[in-house]
C-alpha cells in the first residue's frame, strides 16, 4: 500500500455540532496523519468552483448553498491508502445506508448534510488540496 495524500472536508453541519475532534480522532486512531487544515467559509461562488464537477447534477444548487451555509474545517490527510480509508471512515454517502461506527452514520443527518466529504480518488485529491492549500501549507509526518 502506498502512502497517499488525500482531502477531508468536515461540513457545516459537522462543525455546527461541534464534533470535529471526534472525527479527527477517527482519522488518527486509523493510521492517517493531519499533515494541514485550515477553517473557512466558502463563498457560493467558491463552492460552485469546488464542486464544478457536478455543475449538471440536480442537486449542484442546494450543496453549493449548504457548503456555502456556514465554516468547514478542510484537512490534508496523509497516510497508508488514505483515499480508500478515509472513504472506508466516512460510510456512504447516504447516513441510512453507513455501516455502523462510521462518520456518516454517526454524525450525519441526511444524504444532503452528510457531514464530511473526501476525495474520490487521488488525482481528485492532488486537484481538491491545490484549491485549498500551497506546498508550503503541507507538512508531512512520514
Amino acid at each position: 500500500m502506498a502512502v497517499q495524500r488525500t482531502l477531508s472536508i468536515i461540513k457545516p453541519d459537522a462543525i455546527a455540532k461541534n464534533v470535529i475532534g471526534d472525527i479527527i480522532r477517527r482519522f488518527e486512531e486509523n493510521g492517517l496523519a493531519v499533515i494541514a487544515t485550515r477553517m473557512t467559509q466558502l463563498s457560493d461562488e467558491q463552492a460552485g468552483r469546488f464542486y464544478a464537477v457536478h455543475r449538471d447534477r440536480p442537486f449542484y444548487k442546494d450543496l453549493c448553498a449548504f457548503m456555502s451555509s456556514g465554516p468547514i474545517l478542510a484537512t490534508v490527510l496523509e497516510g497508508k491508502n488514505a483515499v480508500a480509508l478515509n472513504r472506508q471512515l466516512m460510510g456512504a454517502t447516504n447516513p441510512k445506508e453507513a455501516e455502523t461506527g462510521t462518520i456518516r452514520a454517526d454524525h450525519a443527518d441526511s444524504i444532503d448534510a452528510n457531514a464530511v466529504h473526501g476525495s474520490d480518488s487521488e488525482e481528485n485529491a492532488a486537484i481538491e488540496i491545490a484549491f485549498f492549500f500551497g506546498d508550503l501549507d503541507l507538512n508531512s509526518r512520514q
